[in-house]
């Protein structure tokens, strides 16, 4: 691997190939609050479509997406099916991208508050 000019080393087409896989999954604001909300605790696809408010079919063809990716990963539970994010990486990505972004978006919004109530 060769190093870029920042100091950091460049990374495999294979690796880059990967991860343009996992953020193309991610990109998806359905799949990103199944993995956001997975970040928080495990829950069976019921639990999932009610705290995200999705439809249960649609819920359980996002999560075998995310299953066959390797984001998420499940168990059995008696009956139930039970989805959690088993890679603390994945949890810790998904986690600052929308702190940072839910941030920006404060800041962006402060002014227009403050202006709005003139």
């Amino acid at each position: 691997m060769a190093t870029a000019g920042s100091g950091f080393e460049e990374p495999s087409a294979e690796v880059l190939a990967d991860a343009a896989a996992a953020f193309g999954l991610l990109a998806s604001p359905a799949r990103l609050h199944l993995v956001w909300t997975l970040a928080g605790g495990e829950s069976d696809v019921t639990g999932l479509a009610e705290r995200v408010g999705g439809a249960l079919p649609a819920v359980s063809q996002h999560l075998t997406k995310l299953k066959l990716a390797g984001l998420v990963r499940s168990r059995r539970e008696g009956r139930r099916q039970v989805y959690f994010v088993d890679d603390p990486d994945v949890v810790d990505v998904v986690r600052l991208a929308l702190a940072r972004l839910t941030d920006r978006a404060a800041r962006a919004d402060a002014p227009a508050r403050r202006l709005h109530g003139i």
